[in-house]
Order: structure tokens, then C-alpha cells, then sequence
């Protein structure tokens, strides 16, 4: 190995002096120094600029609506949804299979009780039940002369037993046709509205096969089922309100008129049956209804749109503005304060407050994601989220 002179030189090259070679690293390092301290420098300029901009954010008012709170009558309910039925409704059908000789009604006529709906062909009916009439009335007559000749001892007590024997045997078998006739013919159990009918003239009808329904239409029926836990505010009689979606903005007042001796034991639900009067006929069976029912005197509470509450495992929250001296320009000073509330029934966009804010407190009522305890806030009520108890469809 050949030896390597110090100055960086070896055998066979010229050598080069040492201090050619401290200037270029200087000027590197000198370079590698400025670009380090610019980025340092950028990088304080930049913290510092962050920092104001989010000591300047922190500060800056941050803009909400708010409600006053104040007390509403409110009138505590029991809500459920039931089923409209007739107080007597039937799919009435034949019981013997024929052909329909006559259709007697129109398709939505009203009917009296024991109107003649439909008679189906009676073919030889009549004639075999004038037949067992006419031995009806041979059997009466025997049986009448037997017993005069009973009396005048012409014939026996057996003579006059058989003769009583046939003549209820006789008459047995007239009232089995005229039965066997009755069944050809469908008539109105009840007064009621009939639907639309199912059958013709002339058609092959099976027994059982519906020929039209009938519904008792005034009053009316509304089935619904209610949590146990509404059993407590439940009576006979009490004043019950319904809404259908068919006829929108309309409520129906009835009563309660039933309510089921058990609970369902999957549902832990209880049925419950109100009456409503129906003479326009507008509610029909099988209409599905929301019901309202009155639980107690009517009562006032501070009432808050449901926007205006945070709702959260740990507790529901609302922001209460506060004033906190004054600012620069001498104007009060708006903070937000969080509190924990207390809520109970809601109706509408509405929510009862049972505690946690008092009246005359000033609620956040849209903004306060943005919100914590100390927030400076400014009230800008230009637009302000629903606080409608019976809130409606912008198009109605």
C-alpha cells in the first residue's frame, strides 16, 4: 500500500494545499446556516401569526338566535296510533252454493236492517216445500180425527201416539225446506253502507263466496293500544281527539267507550276503543288514525324549541346568554353559559323544560356547536328555527 501525502497528495499527483479546501466548506456551511435560520424563522412567523389568528377567533363574538324562555299552557297527552272500524261490519255471503237469480241493492247504497240483498235461484224448492205442506196438513187432520175416535174408543192410545208423531215429523220437515229456502236468499243483518258488489245475475255463486260488504258507518270506531304505563290516565268516557291524513287539519272528537281487561303480554301494550260520530261518513274502516287523549287539567311550563337542546348521554344542555360587563365600544358584553336541563313531553317543534332555566332566561336557540362556557356571543334574530306546537308542511 503506497503511502498518501498529507497535504492530498500522493505519489504521482501534484500536491494540494490544505487551506484550499477550508474555503469551500465554509461557504457550504455558511449556506446550510442561512437556509436553516429561514426556515426557523418562517416557521416562528408562521406559530406567531397562528397564534394571534386564534387569539383574535377565540375573542371574536360568535353569532347565534336565541328564544326568551317563557311559560305556555300545555295539556299533557297520551298519543298513539289506531285503526277505524264499524260499529258492525260483515262480508255478507251465501251459505249454500246456486246460481244468483236476483240482485236486489246498488253498489254503495245505504240499507235498512232486513233488507233483501240477493236471492239465488229456488228451482224446485217451492214446489217440494208445498208438497210437505200438503202432508202436513193430511198429518193434522189424521191426528185430529184419531183423537175424536180416541175418545169414542174407535182406536187405540198407540194409534193416536203415531199419528201425533207424524204430524211433528211433517211439519219438522216444512220448516228444514222453508230453512233450505231461507238460505237462498242474503238479506241486511244490519242498517248499514254497502260496498261494491262482488256478483252477477245468471252467476254460479259458492257457499261462502262474498257477494258484498256492509259497515254500520254512524258512529264509528278507533282502535288503538297505549304504553301500560297510560293506564294510570285512562277512564271510560274521556275525551278523545283523532287526525287522519285524509283530510288534513281536521280533528275528530270522541269518547272512550272500551278498554281491554289485560296487557299484551309481547308488547306490554293496552287496547283501547273510542267512539266517533260519523253522520258526513268521511271516516271509513280500515283508515289508520293518529289519536290524542287528554291526560289531566292543563298546565304551564317553559316551553323551548327542541333545536335549542343538546341532547347527550351524560345529560341534555342548553346555552343561556349572559351579560359579562361591557366591551371597548361600551356596549354590553353577551357570553354563553352552559346548563344542564330538565325535559319533559314534546308536542309539535316544541319541548316542555321542567328545569335547569328559569323565566326570562335568554336560550341559544340555533349556533351552539360553536359554543362553550365563556363564549362571547352576538344575537342576530333575523332567522329563527320552528317553535310551532302543531308545525305544518310549508306547501299547506
Amino acid at each position: 500500500m503506497s503511502n498518501i501525502d498529507l497535504d492530498g497528495a500522493d505519489a504521482g499527483h501534484p500536491s494540494v494545499p490544505r487551506s484550499a479546501l477550508v474555503k469551500p466548506l465554509l461557504i457550504v456551511l455558511a449556506v446550510a446556516a442561512v437556509i436553516l435560520g429561514g426556515i426557523l424563522g418562517w416557521q416562528m412567523f408562521v406559530g406567531r401569526m397562528m397564534g394571534k389568528y386564534m387569539a383574535a377567533s377565540a375573542n371574536a363574538p360568535q353569532t347565534v338566535s336565541t328564544y326568551v324562555a317563557t311559560l305556555k299552557p300545555w295539556q299533557l297527552r297520551t298519543q298513539a296510533i289506531g285503526s277505524v272500524r264499524a260499529v258492525h261490519g260483515a262480508d255478507l255471503a251465501a251459505q249454500i252454493a246456486g246460481v244468483v237469480d236476483r240482485v236486489a241493492f246498488r253498489s254503495g247504497e245505504d240499507v235498512r236492517a232486513g233488507a233483501t240483498l240477493l236471492r239465488l235461484r229456488p228451482n224446485d224448492d217451492p214446489a217440494k216445500l208445498e208438497e210437505l205442506r200438503a202432508l202436513a196438513r193430511l198429518a193434522a187432520v189424521t191426528y185430529r180425527r184419531d183423537v175424536v175416535q180416541l175418545a169414542a174408543q174407535a182406536v187405540s192410545r198407540a194409534t193416536v201416539d203415531a199419528d201425533a208423531a207424524n204430524l211433528k215429523s211433517a211439519r219438522a220437515q216444512v220448516a228444514a225446506q222453508q230453512a233450505l229456502i231461507d238460505e237462498k236468499i242474503i238479506k241486511a243483518p244490519f242498517a248499514g253502507r254497502l260496498g261494491i258488489r262482488q256478483v252477477d245475475e245468471g252467476q254460479y255463486l259458492s257457499a261462502g263466496a262474498t257477494v258484498v260488504t256492509l259497515q254500520a258507518l254512524d258512529p264509528i270506531l278507533i282502535d288503538f293500544y297505549v304504553p301500560q304505563q297510560a293506564l294510570a290516565h285512562l277512564r271510560e268516557g274521556q275525551k278523545v281527539d283523532a287526525t287522519v291524513d285524509t283530510y288534513a287539519g281536521t280533528v275528530f272528537h270522541g269518547v272512550i267507550t272500551a278498554i281491554n281487561s289485560k296487557v299484551d303480554l309481547a308488547s306490554r301494550n293496552v287496547q283501547a276503543r273510542a267512539s266517533f260520530r260519523n253522520a258526513d261518513r268521511r271516516l271509513v274502516p280500515g283508515m289508520y288514525a293518529n289519536v290524542q287523549i287528554e291526560n289531566g287539567p292543563p298546565q304551564r311550563f317553559i316551553t323551548l324549541p327542541q333545536a335549542a337542546i343538546t341532547y347527550a348521554p351524560y345529560g341534555d344542555t342548553v346555552f343561556v346568554v349572559q351579560r359579562k360587563g361591557v366591551d371597548a365600544a361600551g356596549k354590553a358584553r353577551l357570553v354563553a353559559e352552559q346548563r344542564f336541563v330538565t325535559l319533559g313531553d314534546t308536542r309539535g317543534d316544541q319541548v316542555a323544560v321542567l328545569g335547569g332555566i328559569a323565566v326570562g332566561d335568554v336560550v341559544v336557540a340555533s349556533g351552539q356547536i360553536k359554543l362553550h362556557t365563556g363564549t362571547p356571543v352576538a344575537v342576530n334574530n333575523s332567522l329563527l328555527p320552528s317553535n310551532a306546537a302543531k308545525p305544518t308542511p310549508p306547501n299547506e
